[in-house]
């Protein structure tokens, strides 16, 4: 299953997100400059130029990330503090928890809504592929998890509430760039151009993460002899895989020029979540082997289990199920592709095999 999860995340779930931010990207550079050029074609070049750049070195990579994280909170700082101090007539915030009489819809509905917010807040679990290179990661790991989510969501729900008190539910819901609509109504088009620089930013940052720190998964798959061998290769001169890093950028330009950005959303936060609901499974298994073994040595602590483990894995599923039944055709191209991965994944576990038996 490792290597499935791996293949996937390749496929769909990595490349996918960058595809998605890779759009958001393109479409604040244009509000920005006023460029009348295609969203494709910046796509392209942003990838094509984030992969030279981690190609050159970790440093180079690393130090360009640090950079792009600081100017990325102070963007979103910025937009909170405008919002809150610099909005002079605010639309109501406080409405009736509920606008019409609960039904099977609505649910689906609200359902429906939370998959744009879910990837916001997602990317949480591509700190656990740098894992095998943090210090003491049985405490560092999970400080690092707890400390940034905490952190995300501080901000984003900062950024939700200046949204809806300069627009309006009405006016946030018909606005495809709403930080700008946010900053144009506080400070005027001076405002609108600074926070698009900044989501700009703040989009690279993601972007450039992904780039420094997805290929690893394919390293370590190749290394393991789940992958072509030739993925596994470092570069001498610079020590980074750049098959690796390559490999990934050319399948997210294929990914974020095949669809919209809707549609990438759907089938990306779909396949997210119900890997995450077997990651989260996947701690019943383990507990219960250590129940059985004789040392009977307890790993990572999981507060609440096994009863907030299985709300995450019953909550990640109904994410699933309603993704699928709100965007069938969308959620099941992901379906598809993961099912790509089984003969792939049987065929490489069989070359394993057999390796080691001849060995």
């Amino acid at each position: 299953m490792g290597f499935l999860y791996g293949w996937v995340l390749l496929l769909v779930i990595q490349t996918g997100g960058m595809a998605a931010v890779t759009v958001t990207f393109a479409r604040y550079l244009l509000e920005l400059t006023g460029w009348q050029i295609s969203e494709r074609l910046i796509v392209v070049v942003t990838i094509v130029l984030l992969t030279l750049i981690n190609c050159m070195g970790v440093k180079l990579g690393s130090r360009m990330q640090s950079v792009l994280m600081l100017l990325k909170i102070a963007a979103i700082a910025g937009l909170i503090g405008a919002g809150i101090f610099l909005v002079k007539s605010p639309h109501p915030l406080l409405h009736p928890v509920l606008d019409r009489p609960p039904s099977f819809d609505l649910v689906t509905a609200v359902g429906a809504a939370m998959v744009p917010v879910l990837f916001a807040f997602g990317g949480w679990q591509t700190t656990n592929f740098i894992a095998e290179e943090i210090k003491d990661p049985r405490r560092n790991l999970s400080r690092a998890l707890v400390l940034g989510v905490a952190g995300v969501i501080l901000l984003y729900v900062g950024v939700n509430f200046v949204c809806v008190r300069t627009l309006g539910a009405q006016g946030l819901a018909e606005t495809r760039v709403p930080a700008t609509s946010v900053m144009r109504v506080a400070m005027g088009n001076s405002g609108a151009k600074l926070i698009a620089l900044g989501i700009a930013v703040s989009t690279l940052g993601f972007l450039s993460q992904s780039v420094l720190t997805a290929p690893r998964v394919y390293f370590a798959m190749a290394r393991d002899g789940l992958f072509f061998r030739s993925v596994a290769k470092v570069s001498r001169r610079t020590h980074v895989p750049v098959l690796a890093i390559v490999l990934q950028s050319v399948w997210t330009i294929v990914v974020a020029l095949s669809g919209r950005y809707d549609q990438i959303l759907n089938y990306v936060v779909s396949m997210d979540f119900l890997f995450f609901g077997l990651t989260g499974l996947s701690l019943f298994v383990f507990r219960s082997r250590e129940r059985k073994s004789e040392g009977h040595q307890r790993g990572y602590r999981a507060p609440g289990h096994p009863f907030t483990t299985a709300v995450f894995v019953l909550v990640s599923w109904l994410v699933v199920i309603n993704t699928i039944y709100k965007y069938p055709k969308n959620s099941l191209l992901g379906m598809f592709v993961l099912l790509l991965g089984l003969p792939v994944y049987a065929f490489w576990a069989a070359k394993r095999k057999s390796g080691e038996e001849n060995s």
